[in-house]
C-alpha cells in the first residue's frame, strides 16, 4: 500500500540512519536555502526552479539534504522577522545592502524619508505586505530591481505623489511583489529602479566619433 514503511535491507541491523519524513518547517527552511543561493549566483533560475518544485515535493529529510548538498553549509540562512514597524519623524531612515526583508512592515513618517533599498535585499518569500501612514513631509522611496513588483492599487491616498518606475518587462519572472497599503496624507511615494553610476552612463553614451 502506498504510504506504507516497508523493512529496511539492512543485514547487520546497524550503520543506517533512519530518513524522518519531512516537516513544512523543514520545506520551507530549504526553499529558503535555495532561494538565498540563487539571489548570491550559485543557482542559475531553471536550477532554482527544478530545485523549488523537489523542496516542495519531498517526502523525507535525506531528500531535502540532497538538494542543498552541493550549496556552502554555513547554517541555514537567517528566519525573516514577520513585522518591522518604523516609526520615524523628523529624519532620513534607510535599509540598504544585503538587509533580510520581511514579511510585514508598517511604516509611520513625518518630515521624514525611509529608503528601502532591494538591489541587494536577500528575500527569502514572494510577498512583502507595507502598510503606510504617511504625513506631511513624509516620503517613501523603493529602490528596486527586476523581478520586484509593486503594487498601491489598495492604498488610500489623500495628497502627494505616487510615481512606480517598473525595473523590468511584463514578462519577467516576479522574485517579490510589494503590496501597499494604509494611506498617504501628504507624503510622497517612489518606487524606480537603481540610479546609473556616472561611469555607466558614459559606457552607454556613443562617442562623438562613432556619429
Amino acid at each position: 500500500m502506498t504510504g506504507e514503511l516497508s523493512p529496511a535491507d539492512d543485514s547487520s541491523g546497524h550503520g543506517r540512519t533512519p530518513e524522518f519524513r519531512a516537516s513544512d518547517r523543514e520545506r520551507d527552511q530549504v526553499v529558503e536555502i535555495l532561494q538565498v543561493a540563487a539571489g548570491d549566483g550559485r543557482l542559475t533560475a531553471a536550477e532554482l526552479d527544478e530545485r523549488l518544485d523537489a523542496a516542495l515535493s519531498a517526502r523525507t529529510t535525506g531528500d531535502l539534504a540532497r538538494l542543498t548538498a552541493d550549496l556552502p553549509s554555513d547554517g541555514m540562512p537567517p528566519q525573516a522577522r514577520d513585522v518591522i514597524r518604523i516609526d520615524h519623524r523628523f529624519g532620513d531612515i534607510t535599509r540598504t545592502d544585503r538587509w533580510l526583508v520581511p514579511r510585514r512592515m508598517e511604516i509611520r513618517l513625518m518630515f521624514g524619508e525611509a529608503k528601502l533599498d532591494f538591489t541587494h535585499a536577500v528575500i527569502t518569500h514572494h510577498t512583502l505586505d507595507i502598510d503606510v501612514d504617511l504625513r506631511i513631509g513624509g516620503n517613501l522611496t523603493l529602490v528596486t530591481r527586476p523581478g520586484i513588483v509593486v503594487d498601491t492599487d489598495d492604498l488610500e491616498r489623500g495628497s502627494g505623489d505616487i510615481k512606480i518606475r517598473p525595473a523590468s518587462g511584463p514578462d519577467t519572472a516576479t522574485l517579490l511583489r510589494v503590496q501597499l497599503t494604509g494611506r498617504s496624507r501628504g507624503g510622497d511615494i517612489i518606487a524606480r529602479p537603481p540610479r546609473r553610476k556616472l561611469s555607466e552612463w558614459l559606457r552607454r553614451t556613443p562617442s562623438s566619433s562613432a556619429r
